[in-house]
């Protein structure tokens, strides 16, 4: 199926994803020697983030929620908005979001369209990640610290991309930042909801995988 159709624009209950557990996952392969020595070798470029929903699902009411969302999206058919409670804008946690958050690229006078990206870690050993899923309406841009207002640019919220118009292109030497929240592109990781509703009344938590899309 093409990846363009795969894709439904629309948020998990935010509500509901408040109270997911998950985070970020990395594939590593270790091979310990002979000596004891080990030879480690990063097998993936980029993490992939998994989670469980099902923390955040206390009523039935909430089950019913999960479950329509489930059945409108096919199951694993087609990918959705996430909010990470823990990681879902550009500043630190507790901190507004500004427009110098992250540097999200340098201008040469030329280039007018820039990913929206955000750094883990110091400019020598941290990772980058590309920011796919902006939550729309929630961004600001600045061009060497001054602030760049919204007729100067376009976003495209269904791709991170910023595109500054023809008479707003960055010059040589500037420094372009952004501040944003953010969505993650997931799939529901399970082609089933199996729930018994009697250990749910009692406190048994549903198990509802998510798992992020690289896209």
């Amino acid at each position: 199926m093409n990846s363009n159709t795969s894709f439904h624009e629309v948020r998990f209950p935010t509500d509901l994803a408040l109270g997911a557990s998950g985070g970020p996952i990395r594939r590593t392969e270790v091979i310990t020697l002979g000596s004891g020595k080990e030879q480690r070798n990063s097998r993936w470029a980029h993490s992939r983030r998994r989670y469980n929903a099902g923390y955040g699902i206390k009523t039935i009411e909430d089950l019913q929620t999960v479950i329509e969302f489930f059945e409108e999206r096919r199951g694993r058919l087609y990918g959705f908005r996430f909010k990470d409670p823990l990681d879902f804008k550009s500043s630190k946690a507790g901190k507004d979001i500004t427009a110098y958050d992250q540097t999200i690229g340098h201008g040469d006078g030329e280039k007018r369209t820039f990913q929206l990206i955000k750094r883990y870690g110091d400019e020598q050993t941290g990772y980058v990640r590309s920011i796919k899923k902006p939550a729309t309406g929630q961004l600001a841009l600045s061009i060497n610290d001054t602030a760049v207002t919204e007729d100067q640019y376009s976003v495209d919220w269904n791709s991170g991309l910023i595109e500054f118009n023809s008479n707003s292109i960055p010059q040589s030497d500037t420094t372009i930042k952004a501040g944003y929240e953010f969505d993650i592109p997931v799939r529901f990781d399970a082609d089933e909801i199996s729930i018994n509703l009697t250990h749910f009344e009692v406190g048994d938590i549903p198990s509802i995988p998510l798992v992020e899309l690289l896209v």
